[in-house]
């Protein structure tokens, strides 16, 4: 085991041994790992969740989250990485390692997880977008497994058909369960002989699916399928993301069932800040992060915490900035902050006083934060 200090937290790898490694498209591929019987434990999984890899390159160390395609059930670890440059961590991974070699894999994490609910009719629909797919296969495959009154729609998204990472084992599914799994192939760089399966998943294409594929109930002549969805999945990039959160619930879905993933880094609120606050200024923060106490004044009160501690240059873990990641998770100590949209802490969390610091506004003239909470 290897012990790595990883985004302000404490994380373990093992080293685990590559089983298969195939190419999905030029560039996109798979590998599924070993897990050792007495490392099962310390890799079982939600679905919907990812491991981080440890890849060493010239005396530097590389951290990089990846979200498995397997499903629980399945009993094993497997990741689709995408080399977006030579230069990247999946390209390098691509290069150097190959079946029978030895990579550390850290402890599997993530809340892009819902709760499973065999017993029940559910109607589920996923969207994605490019490798944004890994964790949206797992979550139906698992579904699919575990749920057999559950019905899923997935619409996936690519530039073409030569960038469509899993159509084989996508297809796969939906001939298996033909009567529960409906999916539908957009491209928004290539001609489609049906117009409508062109263009990007944004808000304009969710009205035109709604009114064209969830539209007639079967099994409820008196609603429409959109009017049944109870949980929605969306994994991509933050845009893609904010544009269907926002219009899912203009149609009618709860925040708190609408489920995103986000695959790179993303400075925006997926929803707008609809609140107001009261102007604070000068206010005193202290904080420490990987045993190091740091001390410093905000101006005011006007932007998140997080924000205006990366302006000052200090060492503040974080990912996406959009309350999705909880790379910047902390407990707050002292002081007050209003908590704004969050898709990560637990409502059993936060009444511990844990908070994400991307999405928080200070309330109170000094606050004191801990990020060493491991």
């Amino acid at each position: 085991m290897k012990q790595q200090i990883y985004k302000g937290k404490l994380t373990a790898f093992h080293p685990l041994k590559i089983a298969k490694k195939q190419d999905l498209t030029k560039n996109t591929f798979s590998l599924e790992f070993e897990v050792p019987e007495e490392l099962t434990e310390f890799f079982s999984f939600d679905a919907g969740q990812y491991v981080s890899i440890l890849t060493e390159n010239k005396g530097s160390e590389f951290i990089n989250d990846y979200s498995m395609t397997s499903a629980p059930f399945e009993k094993k670890i497997s990741l689709g990485l995408k080399m977006n440059s030579d230069g990247g961590s999946a390209a390098f991974i691509y290069k150097n390692y190959q079946i029978g070699d030895f990579m550390y894999v850290s402890k599997p994490a993530g809340r892009f997880t819902l709760v499973s609910k065999p017993s029940e009719f559910r109607t589920i629909v996923g969207f994605a977008a490019g490798i944004g797919i890994t964790p949206v296969l797992s979550h139906f495959k698992n579904i699919l497994h575990r749920e057999p009154r559950t019905r899923l729609f997935l619409f996936y998204g690519n530039r073409n058909s030569e960038n469509l990472a899993y159509r084989e084992e996508l297809d796969q599914l939906a001939r298996f369960y033909g009567d529960r799994l409906q999916i539908f192939y957009f491209f928004s760089r290539e001609n489609t002989e049906n117009s409508f399966f062109s263009g990007r998943l944004d808000d304009k294409k969710l009205n035109l699916i709604i009114n064209q594929i969830l539209h007639l109930d079967d099994t409820d002549e008196e609603s429409t399928i959109w009017d049944a969805v109870d949980e929605v999945l969306i994994c991509g990039k933050g845009e893609m993301i904010k544009s269907l959160a926002n219009a899912c619930f203009h149609l009618g879905i709860p925040k708190n069932n609408i489920h995103f993933e986000l695959f790179e880094e993303f400075n925006e609120d997926i929803y707008p800040i609809e609140k107001e606050f009261p102007l604070i200024e000068n206010i005193k923060v202290e904080f420490q992060i990987s045993g190091k106490n740091f001390e410093t004044e905000l101006e005011n009160n006007r932007e998140k915490i997080l924000q205006q501690l990366l302006v000052k240059n200090f060492p503040v873990p974080y990912s996406c900035k959009s309350g999705i990641c909880g790379s910047c998770e902390c407990f707050l100590e002292e002081g007050e902050v209003e908590l704004l949209e969050n898709e990560y802490l637990t409502e059993k969390e936060e009444s511990q006083g844990k908070i994400l610091a991307c999405m928080s506004i200070a309330k109170t003239k000094k606050i004191k934060l801990n990020f060493d909470f491991n």
